[in-house]
């Protein structure tokens, strides 16, 4: 398996985990802007070429755990949006001493709205790019870049197979249950026109994890890093500052 990692700046160590069809590149401009507080590495899990034991949830979980365990020995904070938040979520969970703090954004494990059931056997370059259009409230964030390579995942079997396996494993995997047993500092950032893991999922996050914030971003939808970017480092800012003052990582050095 190989994975793409990112690592600039030093400070507070935070880990940014995308989504299904993410990439490291929808990190870049938030996290260059913190990059003076913290060292921020982005790490970019394959996830649509997962197969077997590995494409679900669960098994993008243990590969996550895996690379934090080797490659970051202190805890971290980890960073997750959509498909990545809810992994975030679990490594909390499951691997607490790996984790410093959570921040989610747009994060899935509670209610999430999808079109995983429309997803044509070879989808049309017209018809991903309506799809894509509801990750944002401003269409304009959409790429030609990201919608020419998601078409060409989805077009192959293995990456619709992959997309609709993982995306019911997140659908079944409901956290509601287990959220108040996160003890790290949790900051939720969401955008109030998020209608994919809509503004009910945010306040249920909100509800369930002891001591956490939630911030609102108006005229946003699923993907704030994108869409808001400055705001966004601005609350990864005061967030990480929060984490160091309770000694609970450990500054790196510049990579």
């Amino acid at each position: 398996m190989h994975a793409t990692v990112r690592t600039l700046g030093s400070g507070t160590r935070f880990c940014f985990l995308h989504g299904l069809v993410g990439l490291n590149d929808h990190w870049a401009t938030a996290a260059q802007m913190v990059s003076d507080e913290a060292q921020c590495t982005l790490f970019q899990l394959p996830l649509l070429q997962l197969r077997g034991a590995d494409c679900s949830i669960y098994g993008a979980t243990e590969l996550t755990a895996r690379f934090l365990r080797r490659y970051c020995p202190d805890p971290v904070v980890l960073v997750g949006n959509s498909f990545g938040g809810h992994i975030a979520t679990r490594v909390a969970l499951d691997h607490p001493d790996q984790v410093a703090g959570l921040v989610l954004t747009g994060s899935s494990g509670l209610i999430e709205r999808t079109t995983v059931k429309e997803i044509q056997l070879r989808p049309s370059r017209e018809w991903l790019g309506k799809r894509l259009a509801e990750i944002f409230y401003h269409p304009r964030h959409i790429s030609e870049s990201d919608l020419d390579r998601a078409h060409e995942e989805l077009s192959s079997r293995g990456g619709q197979r992959a997309m609709i396996k993982l995306s019911r494993s997140a659908r079944k995997d409901h956290l509601g249950a287990r959220l108040g047993e996160i003890q790290c500092p949790t900051l939720l950032v969401w955008g109030r026109q998020d209608c994919i893991t809509p503004p009910e999922a945010a306040e249920g996050f909100a509800r369930s994890i002891p001591g956490s914030k939630l911030i609102w971003f108006e005229e946003c939808g699923h993907a704030p890093m994108i869409e808001k970017p400055e705001a966004f480092s601005d609350q990864l800012r005061a967030f990480a500052r929060l984490v160091e003052s309770r000694g609970t990582t450990r500054r790196s050095p510049t990579t």
